[in-house]
């Protein structure tokens, strides 16, 4: 069984910082991209941060040079060290882990909250 665990979400001050957490088995993880998406009230699910089995990111331009994605795969787990948060980064993080040849190969966790008051 498949399952992917986030967590470190939590309310911080804006210009403070979070680091995320998410933890998977159940699946050959080194093979997967992985990253980070977040919904705010309202919105549309967006990316923020993946990384590739090769080490390969890319960010959203809203969070390039605040947040850094990284992972390691002996403990089949994906951060999000987030910086200089803002207010406009509240929202539920999900992690997604996925192998792009294969569409039914996509995991997602059950997400956490991250919450930036002014």
């Amino acid at each position: 069984q498949v399952q992917l665990v986030d967590s470190g979400g939590g309310l911080v001050q804006s210009g403070g910082s979070l680091r995320l957490s998410c933890a998977a088995s159940g699946i050959t993880f080194s093979q997967y991209v992985v990253g980070w998406y977040r919904q705010a009230p309202g919105k549309q699910r967006e990316l923020v941060a993946r990384i590739t089995s090769g080490g390969s990111t890319n960010y959203a331009d809203s969070v390039k040079g605040r947040f850094t994605i990284s992972r390691d795969n002996a403990k089949s787990t994906v951060y999000l060290q987030m910086n200089s948060l803002k207010p406009e980064d509240t929202a539920v993080y999900y992690c997604n882990a996925h192998l792009p040849a294969f569409t039914t190969l996509d995991y997602w966790g059950q997400g956490t909250q991250v919450t930036v008051s002014s």
